[in-house]
């Protein structure tokens, strides 16, 4: 039997929609198939170096915040970049934003810092931009579903 894997996910989610969105990520990349992938869920405040250091593939989850990452977000990065920095070259990632606006700085945030981790993106960034719709948690589920799916699959 192959080794189990951890996915973990660190989502900000302030309002019942972006729980919403945190929800569909957990259960897509928890699916019934997938049975070699443990998933580890963490609101950013809960996230320690640890948590990131033993993990195999990480999924980001934030809201767009005047522009850019939710600060709470931003703080994960603050207190785990040094502690993180060179153990995990290479983590295979993705990343997710509810943006009310185009997302497009806060994109550009998270995949600067990702870069200098070392990190390497492995889908395309999910911007849900606008008004709330029914797609985004159909999306996110997805997104989730996919990372877990490969993770298990050895092809990330």
């Amino acid at each position: 039997m192959p080794e189990r894997k951890t996915l973990l996910i660190i989502t900000h989610a302030p309002s019942p929609n972006t729980q919403r969105l945190s929800r569909a990520i957990t259960s897509g990349a928890s699916d019934a198939d997938i049975d070699n992938v443990a998933v580890r869920s963490l609101a950013p405040l809960d996230t320690q170096p640890d948590d990131i250091n033993n993990a195999d593939a990480v999924i980001l989850g934030t809201t767009e915040n005047l522009g850019y990452m939710a600060g709470l977000m931003k703080d994960v990065f603050d207190r785990c970049y040094y502690p993180c920095l060179e153990k995990n070259e290479g983590m295979p990632f993705a990343f997710y934003v509810r943006a009310g606006h185009d997302g497009t700085g806060t994109r550009r945030a998270i995949e600067s810092i990702t870069q200098g981790m070392s990190w390497k993106l492995v889908q395309e960034p999910l911007i849900c931009r606008g008004e709330f719709q029914k797609d985004f948690v159909e999306q996110c589920e997805e997104l989730g579903l996919l990372m877990a799916a490969s993770l298990e699959a050895g092809v990330i």
